[in-house]
């Protein structure tokens, strides 16, 4: 078997180029991810740098930890703190009195002392003083106090994200292209396995055949990949580091396992491509090697049907479930960058029994649109594999980059919603003004922070928060979604929640620990609307003293002389812009990562669909000599023989794109829905330059390939 499985492999490997050339891809891009996610497991070792001179490092403490149920048994949770604890003065002068101690100029939030001070001392006598009011660090551990450490850390887990979503999507797209190819190329060797068969081949003899080729063309291609993605992972890292997305010392660690994991994948996905198809091939009876008819029958098997259904349901169910219970998950990037694909994938399952009839309500003028629509009902199978990968690239730069802006625009809607101010003052540490009344004025001051709060007794729960100085004035310069209470309540022993808290009653008292990690009971003020997520909590600047003022919003009185009002607010140190130019600068705002990780995943999806309608119609053009050849004796000239060929291939493209818009509309009136269910507004932006120059690209691509078989050209 293995001698006749080569032997088709030489004489055949022209159909199965475009097969060798995505799988070697998807092994050199599952490779590529695969190193680039292993360097983001743990940071480099690097040499301490602010207190690099010093033996040791007293740092302020900056975490929380609080016990949490897991199962019969308790475990410790730990949070960052919003306010890490400064080193006191008392602290300092004790200190300063085992030997010199060094600060580094940085100095905690609102809290006029520093956050770390180095000394030199030794580490038993420094440990002894300091004990339980605040950390010590020695040798590695010191590079904590380095401010650098912790957006190292986070650059890393969007990496890590980044990385992760691209290799899911190259898993799922490289699958679907082998899978699609094999069974396009099977259908096509129907009257060789005809042939076979009456020669004396059995069912699994053919089987076999098809499997030992995907195997071979799987482990080569395999081979290929494995040093392409070795090749292109410091590639893909630099462009990480230029785009901002990781740290500039992020480089590719030599790791080995990912390049065993991506060899093996490319032999089992083969195998898994060609399965199915390997199966049909066995059930081909000798009589197929005689049949003439063009029109292809049985092109959906009921696997394939119920495999469909199946994710049909589920993505249904899915969606459903989660504007029942957590609609505020599918406003997630992970969420609405990877839910999609089930639907996407039912979609493109089910692909053969939607052409047929979208193709029957279309109809084309003249003679040359009566064969273009004749020619896609017949030949189902080849429509079918054109208009899949068209299908998939179009509903995920539909649905992926529509739902990053119809979140992003919601946002600013709602920021828009929910303010009154006509001017706002933004600064790392605005002041001056506490004493001093701006006449024509109402200003509200507040601070970002956070609190923490144990739900169900299982996990340890942060939450953005603001801490205001007075409610009263808020109340007139925001319009925020209060759906219980009454924000004027809000005082030093009460706090204002969202309908996501676990408690969220007007009245109840819920324990929260403070951004400084200081544990309070307060009183629920009011209780607001989920919303976009930007309805976070509030509390009064009593709850966190050590918060420094970064926003005042203002409301102008009738009347009053806004460039005075203006000019009194910049003596705040801080910015001051109408609040038009202050929701513009902030709101809708795609981080570089977010941005660079919706290229990649559609640069992807792009790629392969190119290598899918390639492969397919150049299988597909090499085959249709006696079709073409019939054509130009009842009288069609070449010119008409290839507006044909174009036309058919521009309609089977145009309905994969039809089904990937009704997809994406599908995906984007979920969002909606859950935009409409979390009292947030519901603002759809379908990006229609990308998804029509993702389906024009298509085209192009498709139209070339067909065009190129010899037997098309000169038909």
């Amino acid at each position: 078997m293995l001698t006749v499985a080569l032997a088709a492999l030489r004489t055949r490997w022209t159909t199965l180029i475009g097969t060798f050339v995505a799988l070697a891809l998807g092994v050199g891009l599952i490779a590529t991810m695969g190193l680039g996610l292993a360097s983001t497991f743990d940071a480099p070792d690097r040499e301490p740098q602010r207190f690099a001179a010093s033996r040791v490092v007293v740092m302020g403490n900056d975490t929380l930890t609080v016990p949490v149920r897991r199962g019969a048994s308790t475990a410790q949770v730990t949070q960052r703190l919003a306010h890490p604890h400064p080193v006191d003065s008392e602290l300092l002068s004790d200190l300063r009195e085992l030997g010199p101690v060094t600060p580094a100029g940085r100095q905690a939030t609102g809290s006029g002392g520093p956050d770390a001070v180095g000394v030199d001392a030794p580490v038993a006598d420094v440990r002894r003083v300091v004990g339980d009011r605040a950390q010590v660090l020695t040798g590695d551990d010191r590079r904590r106090a380095d401010p650098s450490t912790e957006r190292d850390a986070e650059a890393l887990l969007t990496v890590n994200a980044l990385l992760g979503t691209a290799a899911g999507i190259t898993a799922f797209v490289s699958v679907f292209v082998v899978a699609s190819t094999f069974a396009f190329a099977v259908a096509l060797r129907r009257r060789e396995f005809g042939l076979l068969r009456t020669a004396g081949a059995t069912p699994g003899q053919l089987r076999r055949l098809l499997l030992t080729e995907a195997a071979v063309v799987g482990t080569l291609a395999s081979a290929a990949g494995c040093a392409l993605g070795h090749w292109g992972a410091p590639h893909l890292a630099q462009l990480l580091v230029d785009g901002e997305a990781a740290p500039s010392w992020f480089t590719i660690r030599p790791v080995a396992w990912p390049l065993h994991v991506a060899f093996w994948t490319g032999p089992a996905v083969a195998l898994a491509g060609v399965w199915a198809a390997s199966r049909r091939a066995g059930r081909t009876g000798p009589a197929e090697a005689l049949r003439e008819a063009d029109v292809d029958t049985g092109v959906l098997p009921p696997v394939r049907r119920l495999l469909g259904l199946a994710l049909l349901a589920c993505a249904v169910f899915l969606m459903t479930k989660s504007l029942v219970t957590d609609a505020s998950g599918l406003l997630k990037r992970k969420t609405y960058t990877t839910q999609p694909m089930v639907l996407i994938t039912a979609a493109a399952l089910l692909a053969p029994m939607l052409v047929r009839p979208l193709t029957r309500l279309l109809r084309l003028p003249g003679a040359t649109g009566m064969l273009v629509r004749a020619n896609t009902a017949a030949s189902l199978r080849r429509t079918a594999a054109v208009a899949a990968p068209v299908l998939i690239t179009v509903a995920l730069a539909g649905s992926v980059l529509s739902s990053a802006m119809t979140v992003s625009q919601a946002k600013a809607a709602e920021a828009r919603e929910h303010t009154r101010a006509d001017l706002v003052v933004t600064g790392e540490d605005v002041k001056g003004l506490e004493a001093r009344p701006v006449p024509g004025a109402v200003l509200s001051a507040s601070a970002s922070t956070a609190v923490f709060v144990r739900e169900e007794g299982t996990a340890l729960i942060r939450s953005q928060a603001r801490a205001v100085d007075d409610a009263k004035t808020l109340a007139v310069v925001e319009r925020l979604p209060v759906v219980a209470g009454d924000l004027r309540d809000l005082d030093d022993r009460s706090i204002v929640v969202n309908e996501e808290w676990e408690r969220h009653t007007v009245g109840e008292t819920v324990r929260v620990w403070l951004g400084d990690g200081r544990p309070v009971s307060l009183r629920i003020a009011a209780v607001l609307a989920i919303g976009t997520g930007n309805n976070g909590a509030y509390v009064t600047a009593a709850n966190a003293p050590t918060a420094p003022v970064d926003r005042i919003d203002v409301r102008l009185a009738p009347g009053a002389d806004r460039a005075a009002v203006t000019a009194a607010l910049r003596d705040t140190g801080g910015t001051v812009r109408s609040t038009d130019r202050w929701l513009a600068a902030t709101h809708p705002r795609t981080s570089p990562q977010t941005r660079l990780g919706l290229i990649v995943v559609l640069g992807i999806a792009l790629v392969y669909t190119a290598l899918a309608l390639a492969n397919t119609l150049l299988m597909a053009g090499s085959v249709r000599s006696t079709e073409l050849n019939a054509l130009r004796l009842a009288g069609a000239t070449r010119p008409q023989v290839l507006a044909v060929v174009a036309g058919e291939t521009l309609f089977a493209v145009g309905l994969g794109a039809v089904l990937g818009m009704a997809v994406t509309a599908v995906n984007l009136a979920g969002l909606g829905a859950a935009l409409a269910t979390l009292s947030a507004p519901v603002t759809v932006a379908v990006q229609w330059p990308v998804v029509g120059g993702t389906a024009g690209a298509c085209a192009v691509v498709a139209v070339a390939a067909a065009m190129a078989p010899k037997a098309v050209r000169h038909g």
